[in-house]
């Protein structure tokens, strides 16, 4: 059951309990401990909900930033990325393989904001050698979800 209920909830994680014990052949009350266990156990570590700031007034500005490094003695990429991770406008910090280390998902009001963060704070950081800054222009799709679902030609078909 754990399996089916992670993948139901990561699709829509507004499923009443008496939903996914229906879709899961399963009674509410297996289903609420398993949740329960799951988030004691932080493999449920959170719901989120995902919001399209393009069709709103707020202005957004999200960043991908490629960072390099020096690992820490006794703490490798984790010390790091701890210290990069509790800046308030780094929303994701993910370590990777291949030409750089740490890819920083940054979100502010403006490039400009960005850009003095970057510039401010994390490039500044002793183990951090180099950064590229790479602006988000616009969002299809995000964590599974289209942004504009494609629009139907509702043109009717005239034949000769």
């Amino acid at each position: 059951m754990r399996k089916e209920l992670l993948e139901v909830l990561e699709k829509d994680s507004r499923i009443s309990v008496q939903d996914l014990a229906i879709m899961l052949g399963e009674t509410p009350e297996a289903v609420q401990s398993e949740m329960q266990k799951m988030q004691e156990e932080q493999i449920i570590a959170g719901y989120h909900t995902m919001i399209n700031w393009d069709k709103t007034e707020d202005e957004r500005v999200t960043a991908l930033i490629e960072v390099k490094v020096v690992p820490q003695r006794d703490g490798g990429f984790d010390k790091i990325a701890k210290r990069i991770y509790e800046f308030e406008e780094v929303s994701s910090v993910y370590l990777m393989s291949g030409a750089f280390d740490l890819t920083v998902i940054v979100e502010g009001r403006s490039m400009k904001e960005v850009a003095l963060f970057v510039r401010q704070r994390l490039a500044v950081l002793d183990p951090v050698t180099s950064t590229a800054t790479h602006f988000v222009l616009k969002k299809y799709k995000d964590n599974g979800i289209l942004m504009e679902p494609e629009k139907r030609d509702e043109r009717m078909i005239v034949s000769p």
